[in-house]
């Protein structure tokens, strides 16, 4: 027999656990739909945790609208290269992963760009954590973070003029191993 002592409706733990999670996620949803009440926002669920997509222009009002609503952990940001992806109409699409760390609610916040202007506000002001999942975003698919106190690339070397996980990026690089000097394992 199920203890309902600390779940007065008398629900299996999981059947409250999702209440208090799609609870949890309509009042995120609310918050961030009055902020932004007269932005283009696209909301779509999947197995219980909640996405919106929002125009670049709109991404700061998003992320700080989430971060008011418990969204109090950026997980990650990354991206997506479109490129011959089938009826796609941008090239690229920039997720951030974020997570209510009292209830485990997790949202996901995304945008789209398209060439040439790569370019994002900073999440670095709403979330200290956005640092190095910027510059890495940067280094692989050279989209631009602006007002990022640190710029510069993280994995790669300064040199390297490419962004390897790009779709049009060839598979054996584009010559440019030529120019980083070989270093032994004896000399890592």
């Amino acid at each position: 027999m199920a203890d309902t002592t600390s779940n007065p409706a008398g629900n299996s733990p999981s059947e409250a656990s999702a209440e208090q999670t799609t609870a949890g996620q309509s009042t995120a949803r609310s918050l961030i739909a009055a902020r932004l009440a007269d932005a283009s926002l696209t909301w779509s669920e999947f197995r219980g945790q909640q996405r919106v997509a929002v125009k670049a222009s709109d991404l700061t009002a998003a992320l700080t609208a989430a971060r008011d609503a418990g969204m109090d952990q950026l997980i990650d940001i990354t991206a997506v290269d479109l490129l011959e992806y089938p009826g796609a109409t941008d090239r690229f699409e920039v997720v951030y992963l974020l997570l209510n760390t009292e209830s485990g609610e997790r949202l996901i916040v995304k945008t789209y760009l398209n060439e040439p202007e790569l370019r994002l506000p900073s999440a670095m002001p709403i979330w200290f954590g956005a640092d190095w999942l910027e510059r890495e975003v940067y280094d692989m698919f050279g989209i631009v973070f602006d007002g990022h106190p640190n710029f510069k690339r993280l994995l790669l070397p300064q040199e390297f003029e490419s962004f390897p996980l790009r779709k049009d990026y060839p598979v054996k690089g584009r010559g440019e191993r030529h120019n980083f000097p070989v270093i032994t394992r004896a000399e890592s």
